[in-house]
């Protein structure tokens, strides 16, 4: 209650002391900083009453006053703080008709000497205790999340998981290394040709337990006569349990004090930003391809341009009249690029002379899928048909692919062993071999469109694909296992496979081709896919519902790093020749590029990038 409400023609503390001491009980609350009991026989023998001084009131008795500051003592009513006073028991205001603590008034600070974060020798100061670099935030809480539940498996399932023994230990000490905890044999001395006599339940000595302390010599060694071979001798072995300080077993130590790898940091941030407008937001066409001239090309609307990332400039290759750009793709070696127009033609141009060598029909659709093996060029087109290409020859297409039900919008080539995978609208995958007439492999396992497909630099016949907003998963191929019908050790050999290099992917229903290693849900909508060629890692590129790129570690698929910043699908993915920087884009009509592999800093060719910030 306030002060003001108490304010009468009697004494102050009188009032308030009869109000509590009928409505206070007895109670003991932890100690504050207030007036020490003696402080009130002070005011006793002053006879110095607060608020009451100047009020012009009639004297008070003497004794009366004495009563009154004795039943205030006993009520334990607060009075006002003495800064430099110790801390003293209070008795503490109870509401209703149970114990509710009332902590409104208490400095925990003052009351349990507790030091603030800058006060602390032990504690480090808030600069220091900022969140990790965003970089390596996922990798360190994953690093973290697998090495507690290593130690904690271990602590509690003991029996179960192997004991680590050091390696820096001698064949000797490896031999007498054991857990105290467990019943084992006694070690027996390497010196000695007999075994040291067993302990049996059936012949137990008379004394059970042994309190001799172990003597050392001057050597530092054990003393003949208290050796650890004794079976009633202590335990002698300083990696023992029983002389640590840890809460930890010694092999727990030793996981945890293992040098480990750092995870390694990927700028979370592109580098440079391009504006592209009329960068077209469809899931089936591939307008972005870097070549290995190390010139980017791009197709917006009706115009196809070119971006030097040594110079920087910005080029226009062509401008199609009546037509707009579906797919550009470059060739493997050389300057040649290949165009595909929403009317069904594919265009080849030379981008040094700034030329068209020549204008290829035959499709009745939009080619929104291009692909280079060396003179051999092929294209995939909504009108379901895949064409091969001989640009060496006067003919319009060498071999004509049926297969797909629905629009061809995957295409890529694994030159060294002369497959082709495709995927289409219809959610079906298939591979064939070099130019023949027929797929190889024919897959329905994904349930969305199949756009994004990349093979691997790494391993011969490993192909990754991803599925479409219903589907969002990528899956893993072995294209090296015949498909009419495989034996039983293929079989086995490519289980054995799918386990090792995925053991955290998702299981493969018992139905799933023996090609199909592993598969992995994303979440989210996959739209193009690339392998590293410096490491064994592949990126992906999401739409719906977070837009981002992803780097995942191979075969563990453990997520390197996240990276977003497009406010639209990554519809378009290419990699630079060396393999360091990948470049994306989006419907938000911007491209960005990521320092996604990168291994050394670079002293020239994408350093000077600063000087053009817009295609077009």
């Amino acid at each position: 209650m306030a002060d003001s409400e108490l304010r009468t023609d009697v004494p102050v503390a009188s009032t308030e002391q009869y109000a509590d001491e009928v409505r206070t009980p007895t109670l003991i609350s932890p100690p504050e900083s207030k007036t020490p009991p003696t402080a009130s026989h002070k005011r006793h023998h002053n006879g110095f009453v607060p608020h009451n001084h100047d009020r012009g009131s009639e004297p008070v008795d003497p004794t009366a006053l004495s009563r009154a500051l004795e039943q205030f003592d006993q009520a334990g009513r607060a009075r006002e703080r003495t800064p430099n006073a110790s801390p003293s028991r209070k008795r503490q205001r109870v509401y209703g008709d149970r114990f509710i603590p009332n902590r409104s008034g208490q400095d925990l600070q003052a009351s349990f000497s507790l030091l603030h974060d800058e006060g602390s020798p032990a504690t480090p100061s808030r600069s220091a205790k900022r969140t990790p670099h965003h970089e390596l935030h996922f990798q360190r809480t994953e690093e973290a999340n697998k090495t507690y539940s290593s130690l904690l498996r271990s602590e509690m399932f003991e029996q179960t998981v192997p004991q680590a023994i050091p390696h820096n230990l001698s064949p000797t000490e490896r031999t007498t290394f054991h857990d105290p905890t467990r019943s084992h044999t006694p070690p027996t001395r390497s010196t000695s040709v007999h075994p040291a006599p067993a302990l049996t339940p059936s012949t137990p000595h008379k004394n059970l337990f042994s309190y001799a302390s172990p003597r050392y010599s001057y050597s530092g060694q054990p003393t003949p006569s208290r050796t650890p071979q004794s079976r009633h001798g202590p335990n002698l072995n300083a990696r023992s349990e029983i002389y640590s300080l840890s809460p930890v077993k010694y092999s727990s130590q030793t996981m945890l004090l293992s040098p480990r790898k750092t995870p390694r940091a990927v700028a979370k941030v592109p580098y440079k930003v391009l504006d592209a407008p009329d960068l077209a937001d469809d899931f089936y066409l591939n307008l972005v391809d870097w070549g290995s001239q190390n010139i980017l090309g791009v197709g917006l609307g009706s115009c196809v341009y070119m971006w030097n990332s040594t110079s920087g400039r910005v080029t226009k290759l062509c401008e199609l009249p009546d037509d707009t750009v579906t797919s550009v793709n470059w060739i493997q070696r050389g300057s040649h690029i290949a165009i595909g127009t929403h009317k069904g033609f594919v265009q080849i141009w030379d981008a040094i002379s700034q030329r068209r060598l020549r204008t290829m029909t035959g499709h009745t659709g939009r080619v929104g899928a291009l692909a280079w093996n060396e003179h051999i060029l092929t294209s995939g087109s909504r009108d379901r048909l895949i064409y091969h290409r001989d640009v060496r020859q006067p003919d319009q297409w060498l071999r004509k692919l049926v297969g797909h039900k629905q629009e061809v919008c995957g295409l890529k080539w694994n030159s060294e062993d002369g497959q082709l995978a495709s995927g289409g609208n219809d959610n079906k995958l298939m591979v064939w071999e070099k130019l023949n007439a027929e797929p190889t492999f024919k897959w329905s396992e994904h349930i969305a469109a199949v756009k994004a497909i990349s093979w691997s630099p790494h391993q011969r016949g490993l192909l990754a694909s991803g599925g479409g907003t219903a589907d969002r998963t990528i899956k893993f191929w072995n294209t090296l296992i015949s498909p009419h019908g495989p034996s039983s050790a293929s079989l086995a050999a490519a289980a054995a496979a799918a386990a090792a290099s995925n053991p955290t992917s998702l299981p493969t229903s018992p139905s799933a081709p023996a090609n199909l290693l592993s598969s992995l849900d994303t979440g989210s909508q996959v739209c193009n896919l690339a392998w590293s060629r410096n490491s064994n890692e592949i990126v992906s590129t999401h739409g719906y519902s977070q837009n981002q790129i992803i780097v995942w570690k191979y075969p563990s698929m453990q997520q390197v790093v996240s990276l977003t910043g497009h406010t639209y699908r990554v519809l378009y993915l290419a990699m630079s020749p060396d393999g360091q920087v990948i470049v994306t884009g989006a419907g938000d009509e911007t491209l960005r590029f990521w320092n996604a592999f990168k291994k050394k800093e670079r002293t020239g060719g994408l350093g000077g990038m600063d000087s053009w910030g817009v295609i077009r």
